[in-house]
């Protein structure tokens, strides 16, 4: 499986962003995106499982983003809205059997979308 994210950008606060990532071959997996900031760690935002039915979120995006996906187009889109300069970083989303909050349940990584958002 092959996953490509793209739709980052520069935006100012309080504005809206869709990400959209695309995969290749296998497409049955749960998704999930996480997000790097800069000097920080890789931290979880959002999951969803293989059909859509179930979603997780964040603390700090709950509310704000929500994840989607269109298994007709093998592609997993994360809304953002209501965005803030503490979203800026680099969006990766990832493919995994399992839906978790957790990294390592994910096998497949895209190669990331840099979101900054103004203040």
């Amino acid at each position: 499986v092959q996953l490509q994210a793209f739709g980052g950008g520069l935006v100012q606060a309080g504005t809206s962003l869709r990400l959209s990532c695309v995969a290749s071959g296998r497409y049955t997996y749960s998704m999930g995106w996480f997000r790097q900031a800069p000097g920080k760690e890789r931290v979880f935002v959002t999951a969803i499982n293989s059909i859509g039915s179930t979603t997780y979120y964040a603390d700090s995006v709950k509310g704000r983003f929500t994840i989607s996906r269109d298994n007709a187009k093998n592609t997993v889109y994360l809304h953002m809205n209501s965005l803030k300069p503490e979203d800026t970083a680099v969006y990766y989303c990832a493919a995994g059997s399992y839906m978790s909050r957790l990294e390592n349940f994910y096998a497949y990584w895209g190669q990331g979308t840099l979101v900054t958002v103004s203040s």
